[in-house]
C-alpha cells in the first residue's frame, strides 16, 4: 500500500465493514470507489474469506468521509447479493456497519451528527434500511451492535415484516441489500482469538466468560463461533476502550476459560487498526519491561516528534475524543493551551482515573500472590470495580469540557428583547446545573472509592502499600478539584431548591474524602509499624 498522508485539518476515521470477503474483483471495486473520493487516505483493507467480510479504514475530512461512504455503499449494493451471502461472521447488510470516529479537530457530538446525516441520506438515495447505533443511536435499544443485529439478516427481515424493530431511517422492508447500522463510537480494537477444537459450543462458553455483559472483563464484547475452513473456533472480540483492557489481557482470559475447556491458543489476529498505546501495553506485558517509556524509547515515536518540530502539527493527531481517547501528553498539550477547555474539571477527573487506576494495579499485584491466598477473592472484585470507575472517570472529564462550553453557548445566545433575555436566562442556569452535576459526580465517585483504597493498604501486598496511598492521596485530590468547580458554578446561579441540594451534597462528600484519607493514612501508618 503506497504511503498517504493527509493535512492538518479536521480528520474522520471511518471504518466500513462489507459482507464479502472472497471475490477480489468486488472487494476491488468498493475500495476504489471509496479511495478515489478527494481527500481520503485509505489507511488500511482487510478481508476475511471465512467471515466473508471486508473491513476497510479511511482518513478523511467529514465532507469527504461522507461521500467516501456514499460511494462505498452504492457500489456495496450492486455487487453484493445478500439472499447468497454465506459466512462465519454475524451479518444483516452489504455495507453491513458504518461507524464514524473521532481523530482529529473533531468532536464526537460531531461525528454523531454527521453520522445520522449519512444514515438518512443512505436512506435516501439508495433506498437502505439504517439503524442507529453506538453513540448515534436515538432509542437506548439500540445502542449495542449486537441487540441491532440480532438475528442477523434473515432475523432481522421476519422482524420487519412483521412490523417489529423497524429502522430508523429507510423502507420498512429488508431487499437485496439486506440493512445497514450507521454509528458513531470511539475508537476500539477487533481482536480474535483462534482456539483448537471445532466445537463452537465450547467457543461460545468462552466468549460469554469473558465478555463484560456477562460479568467478565470491562469493555470487552465477545462471540464465539466455528472457523470450520481453517479447522478451528474463534473468540471474536470488540475492546470498545483498548486502554482499559488492552488485547493482552483479553487474550489471557481467553486462553485461561479455553483451557478449562481443553482448547489452546493457535493464534491470534487484529481486524483493522490499532492504537499504538495498546500494542504498546502488551508488549510491555509479555516481555516484562520495566519503566519503560514509549514516548522516550520507542524509534518510530521520536523520530515522528522530530519530524513534526514539537509543534503539535499533523504529525501527532490530537486526542480522538478528549482525554479518554486521547493519550496524556496529547491532553496535558491541550491543558497547557490558551483555551478554556480542558480546563482544571477535566485535570480533577483525570486525577481520580490515576487513583482509581493505582488501586487496580494494587489489587492485581496482591492477587494470586503467595501470602495472599486470603484475600485473592476480594481482590477479584476490586480489580472490575477499580477499572469500571477510571472509564467512568474518563468519560467525565470529556464530559467536563462539553458543559462548560454548554455554559458559553448558552451565554451566546440573543437578548434583544425580554422573551429572548428569559429564554437567554433560563438556557444559562439550566447549562450551569450540569456544569455543577458532572464534578459532583466525579468527587462523589472518588470518595466512594477512599474505602477502598484503604482495604488495599490494610491487606494488599506489602510491597505496594505506597502505591494504595498514592491512590488515596489521587482521590483526595480529585474531589476537592471537582468540589471547588461545583461551587464556582453553584456561586452563578440563582438560589433555589437545587442549588441548596447540590451545597448540601458538596458538603457531605467534602467530610467523607477528608474523613476518608485520614482513615487511609491511618491504615498506611498501622501496616508500615507492624500492627496489622
Amino acid at each position: 500500500m503506497s504511503e498517504q498522508r493527509t493535512e492538518a485539518g479536521p480528520l474522520v476515521l471511518v471504518v466500513p465493514n462489507f459482507s464479502e470477503g472472497r471475490r477480489v474483483e468486488v472487494m476491488d471495486a468498493i475500495v476504489a470507489a471509496m479511495a478515489s473520493v478527494p481527500g481520503v487516505a485509505l489507511l488500511n483493507r482487510q478481508s476475511d474469506p471465512d467471515h466473508n467480510r471486508l473491513v476497510v479504514s479511511l482518513a478523511a475530512p467529514p465532507s469527504a468521509a461522507r461521500q467516501a461512504a456514499l460511494a462505498g455503499a452504492a457500489r456495496a449494493i450492486e455487487l453484493i447479493d445478500m439472499n447468497r451471502h454465506r459466512g462465519s461472521h454475524p451479518r444483516m447488510g452489504a455495507l453491513d456497519v458504518l461507524p464514524f470516529i473521532p481523530l482529529r479537530g473533531v468532536t464526537m457530538d460531531g461525528c454523531v451528527e454527521l453520522a445520522r446525516e449519512v444514515g438518512r441520506e443512505l436512506a435516501d438515495t439508495l433506498s437502505l434500511p439504517v439503524y442507529l447505533y453506538e453513540r448515534a443511536a436515538l432509542s437506548p435499544d439500540r445502542t449495542h451492535l449486537p441487540d441491532v443485529r440480532r438475528g442477523e439478516l434473515e432475523g432481522l427481515r421476519a422482524d420487519v415484516a412483521a412490523g417489529r424493530r423497524l429502522p430508523d431511517f429507510g423502507p420498512h422492508r429488508i431487499g437485496r441489500a439486506g440493512a445497514t447500522a450507521v454509528g458513531a463510537r470511539p475508537p476500539l480494537v477487533a481482536f480474535n482469538v483462534n482456539l483448537t477444537g471445532g466445537d463452537a459450543r465450547a467457543a461460545r462458553a468462552v466468549a460469554r466468560r469473558v465478555r463484560e455483559r456477562s460479568g467478565g472483563l470491562v469493555h470487552v464484547r465477545a462471540i464465539g463461533l466455528a472457523v470450520p475452513e481453517r479447522g478451528c473456533v474463534q473468540v471474536s472480540m470488540n475492546l470498545v476502550d483498548p486502554l482499559v483492557t488492552p488485547p493482552y489481557r483479553a487474550l489471557e482470559a481467553v486462553r485461561m476459560e479455553a483451557a478449562g475447556l481443553g482448547m489452546r491458543v493457535l493464534d491470534t489476529e487484529v481486524v483493522g487498526l490499532i492504537p499504538e498505546a495498546a500494542l504498546t501495553a502488551s508488549a510491555v506485558h509479555y516481555l516484562q519491561l520495566r519503566g519503560f517509556t514509549p514516548a522516550e524509547q520507542v524509534i518510530e515515536t521520536l523520530l515522528a516528534g522530530a519530524a513534526g518540530g514539537g509543534t503539535g502539527g499533523a504529525t501527532r493527531p490530537a486526542p480522538a475524543e478528549g482525554i479518554g481517547g486521547g493519550t496524556v501528553a496529547g491532553f496535558l498539550d491541550d491543558l497547557a493551551s490558551a483555551t478554556a477547555t480542558p480546563g482544571g474539571g477535566a485535570a480533577g477527573a483525570l486525577a481520580g482515573a490515576t487513583g482509581a487506576a493505582l488501586i487496580a494495579m494494587v489489587a492485581r499485584l496482591t492477587a494470586g500472590r503467595r501470602g495472599y491466598e486470603a484475600v485473592a477473592g476480594r481482590m477479584s472484585e476490586v480489580v472490575p470495580l477499580a477499572e469500571r470507575e477510571r472509564g467512568a472517570l474518563l468519560r467525565l472529564a470529556d464530559r467536563d469540557a462539553a458543559a462548560f462550553d454548554a455554559v458559553m453557548a448558552a451565554h451566546r445566545l440573543p437578548r434583544g428583547d425580554d422573551a429572548e433575555k428569559a429564554a437567554r436566562r433560563g438556557a444559562v442556569e439550566e447549562a450551569l446545573g450540569g456544569a455543577a452535576e458532572v464534578p459532583m459526580e466525579v468527587a462523589r465517585r472518588c470518595a466512594a472509592l477512599l474505602p477502598v483504597a484503604r482495604e488495599l493498604v490494610e491487606m494488599g501486598n506489602r510491597s505496594a502499600v505506597s502505591d494504595a496511598l498514592s491512590a488515596a492521596q489521587m482521590l483526595r485530590a480529585a474531589a476537592i478539584i471537582a468540589l471547588a468547580n461545583v461551587s464556582v458554578n453553584l456561586s452563578s446561579m440563582a438560589a433555589g431548591e437545587r442549588v441548596e441540594a447540590l451545597q448540601a451534597d458538596s458538603g457531605r462528600v467534602r467530610r467523607e474524602v477528608e474523613e476518608g484519607l485520614g482513615r487511609v493514612e491511618a491504615a498506611f501508618a498501622r501496616r508500615l509499624s507492624g500492627s496489622t
